[in-house]
């Protein structure tokens, strides 16, 4: 299983970013997708996630009404809609999949049994 991740950058206080990732190697509609991410000199943290089915989504607090998670299936791609982004929103994001099927996303890492390469998204004040 690979997961391609894509889409960071520099914005600007109050702007937006789409972040893509791209997994292969299995049927993605079984298995639950988040995304993470780390700012330097913090753990790693949950972001947002689904079920592999995507019916329902998962948000940490500090992204609800400002992220939105959804995927699409049929690409085997899980996207990350970031509006009205923060300058603490900087930080490398990472897509990573469970590890078992149908279960339900979870906030601590060692759920995830395969992770992107990261992405950058700083944001500028």
């Amino acid at each position: 299983v690979q997961l391609q991740a894509s889409g960071g950058g520099l914005v600007q206080a109050g702007g937006s970013l789409r972040l893509s990732c791209q997994s292969s190697g299995r049927a993605s509609s079984r298995y639950a997708t988040a995304w993470f991410r780390q700012a330097p000199g913090k753990e790693r943290e949950f972001v947002a996630g689904s079920r592999g089915s995507g019916q329902i989504t998962y948000y940490a607090d500090s992204v609800k009404g400002r992220f939105t998670f959804s995927r699409d299936n049929t690409k085997n791609t899980v996207f990350l809609q970031m509006d009205h982004l923060k300058p603490e929103d900087t930080a490398v994001y990472y897509c990573a999949a469970h590890g078992l099927a149908f279960r339900r996303p979870t906030i601590t890492t060692t759920s995830y049994f395969y992770w992107g390469q990261g992405t950058q998204v700083t944001v500028s004040s």
